[in-house]
């Protein structure tokens, strides 16, 4: 295997770093050991620990942040600016700062990049990468046995934007914990993509007051905290911009959740110039996010696959599945958090009516909360067994993170 050509305008340490980069990650991938998104990254930053910044300069970048839908955001806005040319991207879904390094260093010098970031590590891509734009998501709890509080990770991000001026966010008009973190950046776009789940924001977070909501609106009803208007809307199967035109959106991509993903990336990408009337055919050019919504034909039965992760993510999964035969699979390993007590938090009353399986690590956990909502509910020791127990046709599959990995193993290919 020969050494990958770094490019010339890099420092010395920079080229080699990136070179032996992205050597290491086809290396994972030539091996079977992985798709090199992570190890490349890891080597490199060893090499140069300023391989991030070095890689990112020169670049314009948009980076997209929040709890859930970061993936698939990433992905249609990397989508969208492809009409500008070419536009590098962590695909996998690798988004701590080795991901984003590996992504780099493997795309070479595009002009344009996309970056989906870990929420806990805006601070640190914001300092290395200067991007341009900065898209915010939402803010929810998550894996509750490591990860920070929800009012304290905006704390966080409100800290780190205010410390960049030249950033322009693009922000969720529907979560307050989002705008008050994206207040403190001086230029704000705001969307509203919507907000079914509220749980972790009836409490204003600048003042403690609670948050009032009627309909779409909310404030805080003890300081000037209130939900901003929003120049970009998405709608039934279309997205509003700020010129008031209604741009219809046609995804491959199911749920309501993923118009509001679709507007987001359609904001960010007009940001960089880019008319959504010229966006917007691209965006149905995504059909599957690392795995995610594919949909795999075995044994007469079509399956579809749906990572849901917390409860916010579980309330949009439910929306998202057809009412067909269901497979639920929960895991309790160290990249899903150990606490399991989350899944008290999800409303599964929606699952009722239709066949349910439990499968998984937890599944007993699983078990115990749906006899708790009168869900009926058939444990099967193996997905395999799962397929098999169905009739030929539609199988939903809903897992969170690992279990959704190990289902996608068990389908033996490449999603």
């Amino acid at each position: 295997m020969t050494l990958p050509v770094s490019d010339p305008r890099l420092p010395i340490r920079a080229r080699v770093a990136s070179a032996v980069s992205r050597t290491a990650a086809a290396v994972s991938r030539a091996t079977g050991r992985g798709d090199g998104s992570v190890i490349g990254g890891r080597i490199g930053l060893l090499i140069d620990p300023d391989l991030l910044a070095n890689l990112a300069a020169g670049r314009r970048i948009a980076l997209v942040s929040g709890t859930n839908g970061k993936t698939t955001t990433t992905r249609l806005t990397a989508a969208a600016m492809g009409v500008l040319g070419p536009v590098a991207t962590n695909s996998f879904g690798a988004n701590m700062p080795s991901g984003h390094t590996s992504a780099l260093a493997r795309a070479g010098r595009t002009p344009y990049a996309v970056l989906e970031v870990d929420e806990h590590y805006l601070a640190q891509v914001l300092a290395a990468t200067r991007p341009a734009v900065v898209a915010l998501l939402n803010l929810s709890r998550d894996q509750l046995d490591r990860a920070m509080e929800v009012a304290m990770m905006a704390a966080r991000w409100r800290e780190a934007l205010a410390g960049h001026s030249d950033v322009q966010v693009v922000a969720n008009a529907d979560d307050p914990m989002v705008v008050w973190a994206a207040r403190a950046a001086p230029r704000q776009t705001w969307f509203s993509a919507g907000q079914r789940w509220h749980e972790d924001s009836w409490v204003c977070p600048e003042c403690g007051h609670a948050i009032v909501r009627e309909r779409d609106q909310w404030w805080c009803s003890g300081c000037n905290l209130r939900r901003p208007q929003p120049q970009w809307t998405a709608t039934d199967q279309a997205v509003v911009g700020p010129d008031g035109l209604r741009q219809p959106v046609s995804l491959a991509l199911p749920g309501r959740v993923n118009v509001g993903n679709a507007a987001t990336a359609l904001a960010v990408a007009a940001a960089f110039g880019v008319p959504p009337a010229a966006a917007a055919p691209r965006l149905r050019e995504v059909v599957s996010v690392a795995g995610r919504y594919a949909q795999v034909e075995r044994d007469g039965r079509w399956i579809r696959l749906l990572l849901a992760k917390n409860p916010a993510s579980w309330l949009e999964a439910f929306d998202m599945a057809e009412p067909a035969p269901t497979l639920l699979s929960v895991n309790a390993r160290g990249p899903d958090g150990l606490d399991t007590s989350w899944l008290f938090d999800v409303d599964f009353t929606p699952l009722r009516g239709r066949p349910v399986q439990v499968t998984g690590d937890r599944a007993y956990d699983l078990a115990v909360r749906l006899q708790v909502d009168d869900v009926p509910f058939r444990h099967v020791p193996s997905f395999a067994e799962a397929v098999a127990s169905v009739p030929p046709g539609r199988l939903e599959v809903i897992a969170n993170y690992t279990a959704f990995q190990d289902i996608r193993a068990e389908l033996d290919r490449v999603l």
